[in-house]
């Protein structure tokens, strides 16, 4: 029986998927975890490269780019474990925050989400657990910036109470998925991850960031760089969808 089935998402960017599932070998090789990757009709390669490197990879190539959220729901529809691991494929993950995650979910049954810190290659923390994400906030996000009231219950254990973690590393509570539901399709990249996350909350599940545990994400953001590019445009639109679902904007 699989305890856990963990769910990466490509769209090109090759080298990154190959450093992902390198890093992944210790754990893929054990008798209880799988590996799902969903390809998002990637041209560079990448689909043949993982049939030919990475045997024990269940691969599913979609023909069209489905986005973020689609692409993620057909992974959990796939998979078999009680406990889902999403990653982004530019992340390096390791055994020691990986088992780190499952053991505190295991400890702590009102946790329907947890989220280790996320460095970059040189060790620089990154900022993957987040407030709302208001229209202020996101406009200095763009800058490089962030609102300098910024605050969030720590717990007695030192975890963080974040109001969501981003979607580049979520450990999920299959109990919890099944609850509030998939991802919200209709949001292609962006904000999917602070909706799912507010859902959760919601229904009275808690969310965890825990900083004694850490993986490397490369972290690229083509949105960042060209907010009104195609990918940017496809931002926009998943935080109007947000914003109108929810009923507020700051």
């Amino acid at each position: 029986m699989k305890k856990l089935s963990i769910i990466i998402l490509t769209f090109n960017h090759l080298a990154d998927t190959r450093r992902c599932l390198d890093a992944l070998m210790p754990v893929m090789q054990r008798d209880h975890t799988e590996v799902i990757v969903i390809d998002n009709a990637s041209t560079d390669g990448t689909p043949e490269f993982i049939r030919a490197t990475y045997p024990l990879v269940r691969l599913t190539v979609n023909t069209t780019n489905r986005g973020v959220a689609a692409a993620r729901n057909q992974g959990f529809a796939q998979a078999t474990a009680p406990t889902l691991l999403i990653l982004d494929n530019d992340t390096i993950a390791n055994q020691r925050a990986i088992d780190g995650m499952m053991d505190y979910l295991e400890s702590h049954p009102k946790v329907g989400l947890c989220a280790c810190r996320m460095t970059d290659i040189e060790g620089n923390v990154q900022r993957s657990f987040r407030p709302f994400p208001g229209l202020k906030g996101k406009a200095l996000s763009v800058l490089g910036l962030r609102l300098a009231t910024e605050k969030f219950r720590v717990d007695e254990e030192g975890a963080i109470e974040p109001y969501y973690v981003i979607g580049a590393c979520q450990m999920i509570r299959r109990q919890a998925l099944e609850q509030v539901g998939n991802l919200d399709e209709a949001i292609f990249y962006g904000p999917e991850d602070a909706d799912f996350c507010q859902r959760l909350r919601q229904a009275g599940w808690q969310i965890k960031y825990l900083p004694q545990f850490s993986i490397v994400h490369t972290y690229y953001r083509r949105t960042r760089r060209n907010p009104l590019s195609r990918l940017g445009l496809h931002h926009i639109r998943g935080l109007l969808h947000f914003y109108s679902k929810w009923g507020r904007i700051s």
